[in-house]
């Protein structure tokens, strides 16, 4: 029996897959156009998407419902990123799914690769093996209070990295997570009570959850480190701007996206050229979810 395909994919914007994984995924089509620069606006995204019933997408251009309202064609829609809940998605999955429109994202990918940054990027600035050092003399990782918020898959990885290396790690989240306080010697803290006591805060959040503002930055104080490991801020951008101009303070993120493009270019600001979540490696693992999840959606077409 002739495997059922998609009549016509197209990705509005780089997967970032490695090549031959998109050669992959365009035989789940009859047709398909793969697009290697971002849309512009929406108009670009409708233009592109045209009457195709798949649309691939990455975590830079957004889908929303004037896109769907133009585009009655599209069945299903994969995003080749991550998808924890529908407020943080680029895709509006509310309005998808009331158009019966099936919307599939990836979890757990690159998360090991993010995990490696923190601690490359701590040790780096903790023994003054880059271009500044936190303190007068080298330090270790050993005893650093590190205050972690967001405790998902990426923040217990993180945490499990640090208790490694001897750091003194505590953390704050929406529900306390009991098995890692046990296993990992970690104390919880609300919020506020967390960015007072720790040296080191990392954030570990979903998109657009923005948690530290001018009273968390007031709090912190100076002296301290602040990392985001999310792919937007997950801090008010002038709150943060204002913080850095006390002493010793420093921010970290592996993206521009992540820190705000209004703090790049400041000393105590470092942020990387690319997702630190987007190795070799993670790409790989990303095609093939990304290949299941469109596997399992025409396997339940054909079987309807």
């Amino acid at each position: 029996m002739e495997k059922i395909k998609f009549k016509k994919m197209v990705a509005i914007e780089p997967t970032k897959l490695l090549p031959e994984w998109n050669e992959r995924l365009k035989g789940y089509a009859e047709e398909s156009t793969f697009y290697s620069d971002i849309p512009k606006n929406n108009e670009a995204i409708i233009e592109r998407i045209g009457d195709a019933d798949c649309v691939m997408l990455s975590f830079t251009s957004a889908i929303d419902q004037e896109v769907l309202d133009a585009c009655p064609t599209i069945r299903y829609i994969g995003m080749c990123c991550s998808l924890y809940s529908p407020e943080s998605a680029n895709v509006d999955i509310r309005v998808a799914q009331k158009k019966g429109i099936v919307v599939t994202g990836i979890r757990d990918y690159g998360d090991e690769g993010v995990r490696e940054y923190v601690i490359s990027e701590l040790v780096r600035l903790l023994q003054g093996r880059g271009e500044v050092m936190w303190k007068d003399e080298p330090m270790e990782l050993t005893g650093v209070k590190v205050g972690l918020i967001g405790m998902g898959t990426v923040g217990s990885l993180v945490a499990e990295a640090l208790h490694f290396f001897g750091a003194d790690v505590s953390y704050y989240s929406r529900t306390r997570k009991s098995e890692l306080e046990d296993r990992l010697s970690m104390d919880y803290y609300l919020l506020n009570d967390l960015v007072t006591h720790v040296d080191i805060v990392i954030t570990a959040l979903n998109k657009n959850v923005v948690l530290l503002k001018q009273e968390q930055f007031e709090r912190m104080g100076e002296g301290k480190i602040l990392m985001n490991l999310s792919i937007a801020p997950s801090h008010e951008i002038q709150a943060l701007k204002q913080w850095l101009q006390l002493p010793n303070t420093f921010a970290f993120c592996d993206t521009a996206a992540g820190i705000g493009e209004e703090v790049i270019g400041l000393n105590n600001v470092f942020a990387g050229k690319h997702s630190a979540g987007l190795t070799s490696m993670a790409k790989v693992r990303l095609a093939q979810k990304v290949i299941q999840n469109i596997e399992a959606f025409l396997n339940e077409e054909g079987q309807a």
